[in-house]
């Protein structure tokens, strides 16, 4: 077998390996479903009443794709957690006495973690219709959406399989991602729209990834409003595009790192 093929196969092995724990620990599974359940009631019923997007649409349809993003940036810290999971009970030193591509490890664990964002999204996705948010885009816009939260998901899961290499401790690891993730997810127009920003703030929001994905992702659904005045930043003006090209920096930095370091952990 060539490089390239032995690296796929492995990393195919392993991602199956990572996806047989969902039979063998359905815990995990229900831990990844509940919590964007939790946040959609929580928003569409407990806040929604006192949040005003503007004419034109419902705090609910403004609010579903800010909890889609919210859910997988969030759903990326399961790689981190796994990764140093597996360092502490030993399973990757048995990896590393086999005969295998080391690259897979991270590959197929990142690989892996993009089925609990399925599963997530389809969730999510159900319980959103039920509380009233609607498409109102065409089915092909909406299917890329979803696809563009699955890759930006992808992309994060290796920032967090750095670090799960650099720190292997699971308590560290679920703190540390919080610090981060908290302020990338709050600080941006996922929940409240980007005018009720302050004007030094606004600029930190309109240039958030993560704004820029809950932007595209409405414009792709059509839940955004039609009579509110865009921002005036290139970032919001081209959602879909400047976070795709956030996602091939993350991916060109992040992936190379945390191969690079786990290969230096092997030795």
């Amino acid at each position: 077998m060539s490089t390239l093929t032995r690296t796929v196969a492995d990393t195919q092995v392993v991602a199956k390996r990572n996806l047989i724990k969902i039979v063998r620990v359905p815990e995990i599974l229900v831990a990844v479903l509940i919590s964007p359940i939790m946040f959609v009631l929580l928003f569409a019923y407990v806040f929604g009443g006192a949040i005003d997007p503007g004419e034109g649409v419902s705090y609910r349809e403004f609010l579903i794709p800010g909890i889609f993003a919210q859910t997988v940036v969030f759903g990326a810290t399961f790689t981190g957690a796994g990764i140093a999971e597996d360092m502490q009970k030993g399973i990757i030193d048995r990896f590393r006495s086999l005969p295998m591509s080391q690259s897979a490890v991270l590959a197929g664990r990142t690989l892996s973690d993009v089925v609990y964002n399925v599963l997530s999204l389809a969730i999510m996705a159900l319980t959103g219709l039920v509380v009233g948010w609607r498409v109102r885009g065409s089915l092909l816009d909406a299917a890329a959406a979803f696809a563009l939260l699955l890759v930006f998901a992808y992309a994060v899961s290796w920032i967090m399989a750095l670090v799960g290499v650099l720190v292997p401790s699971v308590e560290v690891i679920n703190n540390a991602s919080f610090i981060v993730i908290m302020p990338l997810t709050f600080v941006s127009n996922a929940f409240v729209p980007l005018e009720s920003f302050p004007s030094a703030l606004r600029v930190f929001v309109e240039w958030n990834p993560v704004s820029t994905l809950t932007q595209a992702c409405r414009e792709l659904f059509g839940n955004t409003n039609p009579a509110a005045a865009a921002s005036d930043a290139w970032s919001m003006q081209n959602p879909a595009l400047y976070t795709l090209i956030c996602v091939a920096l993350i991916l060109v930095v992040f992936a190379p790192l945390a191969i690079a370091r786990y290969r230096q952990t092997s030795r």
